[in-house]
């Protein structure tokens, strides 16, 4: 999927002028409340029609103010899925997700029905009406109805946004389930680094209605050069279950390995695997006898210094890992750009398979 977008739309004091172009399986749009997200997701859906500008999915023109081109939303095969669930209350679940099969304009077979209710565990609730239903499982509910409107593109605008933190631990899972099948791209909007850093293959950066950046996941969220108030994460990559060693998992990554508790993967079986940066020690030499099981050597590319805090950007291999320690203890370890140092990983959260 190749979404193409080049748009100027006013409205009132602000201006959204974006130009970008997405390929990935799962696109992050992010930025700070006011940036523009929301405007721009109802552009490419048919919400909102700009003052000027270019919409394109794999080609096919959406909107083209030049031609005179704008496609009606329900002819563009953009699902989209909003904070609040929307869901019709005086339907049950299963109605709800037939809404949403019965209108697609090739609707999938049957069997499609059941692969959804068995992806986002909904075959408990079928037969309830909304308003029994927790946050977690109406947001999975409107996620449902969209996949069987058999949509090309599926936008997601802050989904969990209105969520406590519990139902977006519930619901996350199944997002992270969809987004490793990549059958379906998606375009996330978010200003949660955490969601992000689980779901998104690449992001695009909003502030003032603006691209501020385009880039990777796993560069853009471990650049010390802050953007758009996003703080640097310790370290977003994709590692291999490469073997066992005393009770631990081994995951190989271009810089090394890591040690974890166990996991329920295969040998060869790729993962996402994130690290915080506070989590993030730094010694001029080996260190010996410590309980840490992960150990790296690395070369500081890169420093940020904030206030009392330090980001010390390293390579390990040619995996960038962001360290934060104080400015007080970059300064007695006399840290400069270049210097060789070992990294010690007080621990590693596993986010979800990378294939």
């Amino acid at each position: 999927m190749t979404l193409e977008v080049s748009l100027c739309h006013r409205r009132g004091a602000f201006t959204l002028d974006v130009s970008f172009a997405a390929g990935g399986r799962v696109t992050a749009l992010f930025g700070p409340s006011g940036s523009g997200k929301t405007s721009l997701v109802n552009a490419v859906a048919g919400l909102l029609k700009p003052d000027k500008g270019r919409i394109a999915l794999d080609g096919h023109l959406l909107s083209d103010s030049a031609q005179g081109i704008f496609r009606a939303p329900e002819t563009r095969r953009i699902a989209v899925v909003f904070q609040d669930a929307r869901l019709f209350p005086h339907l049950s679940v299963m109605d709800n997700l037939l809404f949403g099969w019965r209108r697609a304009p090739e609707p999938a077979a049957r069997a499609e029905i059941d692969h959804v209710v068995d992806l986002l565990g909904l075959g408990a609730h079928l037969a309830r009406r909304p308003h029994g239903l927790s946050g977690g499982e109406k947001s999975r509910v409107a996620l449902g109805r969209a996949l069987l409107a058999s949509p090309r593109l599926l936008l997601l605008d802050e989904p969990l946004a209105a969520l406590d933190a519990a139902r977006r631990e519930e619901i996350l899972p199944y997002l992270e389930r969809l987004a490793r099948a990549g059958s379906l791209p998606m375009l996330y909007v978010s200003h949660s680094v955490e969601e992000v850093a689980r779901l998104a293959d690449e992001i695009v950066v909003l502030k003032d209605g603006r691209v501020v950046v385009q880039g990777p996941v796993f560069d853009l969220l471990t650049d010390v050069d802050q953007i758009a108030g996003i703080a640097p994460l310790g370290a977003v990559f994709e590692a291999t279950v490469a073997g066992h060693r005393d009770g631990l998992r081994l995951l190989a990554f271009d810089g090394g390995s890591l040690a974890v508790k166990r996991l329920p993967r295969e040998l060869g079986a790729r993962l996402r695997v994130r690290l915080r940066a506070e989590d993030i020690m730094l010694a001029r030499e080996e260190p010996r006898a410590i309980s840490a099981n992960n150990v790296l050597s690395c070369t500081i590319a890169a420093m940020r210094t904030h206030g009392t805090e330090a980001d010390i950007q390293l390579l390990c291999g040619a995996t960038r890992i962001v360290a934060r320690i104080t400015e007080a203890s970059r300064a007695r370890l006399s840290l400069e750009p270049g210097l060789s140092v070992f990294a010690i990983v007080k621990s590693v959260t596993v986010e979800r398979d990378a294939g």
